[in-house]
Order: C-alpha cells, then sequence, then structure tokens
C-alpha cells in the first residue's frame, strides 16, 4: 500500500464514507452519502485502488435492471490509513505528561503557597 501524495477534502468525504460501510458498498452509495458528484468520487476511488487502500469487484449476477454495480470496500491497512487521515486527533498517540508545577491559582496537594 502506497501512501496518498494529496489529501483533498473531497477525498477525506470519500474515506469518511468507506469507514462507515466496514463491508462493500457501491460507488452510488458513496457519492450519496459523501454528497460529491460522480466526476470526483470515481476518480477518487481509482485513485484508492491503485494505491492499495481499497478493492473492488463487480457485481456478479445482473438480476436487477441497470449498470452492474462495482463494490469497492477498504483493505484493512487502508481502513487504519484512512482514519488516520479522517480523523487524526483520533490516532494520534496519547499525549505524555509533563511534570506539573505549583501555580497560584493551582497548587500541587502537598506544596505549601507563598
Amino acid at each position: 500500500m502506497r501512501p496518498l501524495n494529496r489529501v483533498t477534502a473531497a477525498t477525506r468525504d470519500v474515506l469518511d464514507v468507506l469507514l462507515e460501510h466496514r463491508e462493500a458498498c457501491w460507488g452510488l452509495i458513496v457519492i450519496k452519502q459523501s454528497g460529491r458528484p460522480p466526476g470526483t468520487v470515481y476518480p477518487i476511488l481509482d485513485r484508492l485502488e491503485n494505491l492499495g487502500w481499497i478493492t473492488s469487484s463487480w457485481e456478479e449476477a445482473n438480476e436487477r435492471s441497470g449498470p452492474r454495480r462495482r463494490y469497492v470496500r477498504l483493505t484493512d491497512d487502508g481502513a487504519v490509513q484512512a482514519a488516520h487521515v479522517v480523523h487524526p486527533s483520533r490516532s494520534q498517540a496519547p499525549r505524555t505528561q509533563t511534570a506539573r508545577t505549583a501555580s497560584p491559582l493551582f497548587p500541587i496537594s502537598g506544596s505549601a503557597r507563598a
């Protein structure tokens, strides 16, 4: 899996929809839920697939009318990276606490006020 060189707001929207659908979904669902037009969504899906973030497969049986659906889903590694892109504050390691110092307004218990 290769990293994304450029992350746009549209890419974040597409990744957010894919994170919500851990099972495969088709492009029209991504279009509707992201609020982005097909001319934006499909190139993003192609780019994500070429980079190894998602996999796709075509609908097997065409029991319904209309064109076949192309189902897409995040790979396991793609889901991890997508979470970092969409929710960067949630994916950061917890900060280590620095040593606390007493202040006049917030004394550390056991410390004497001057």
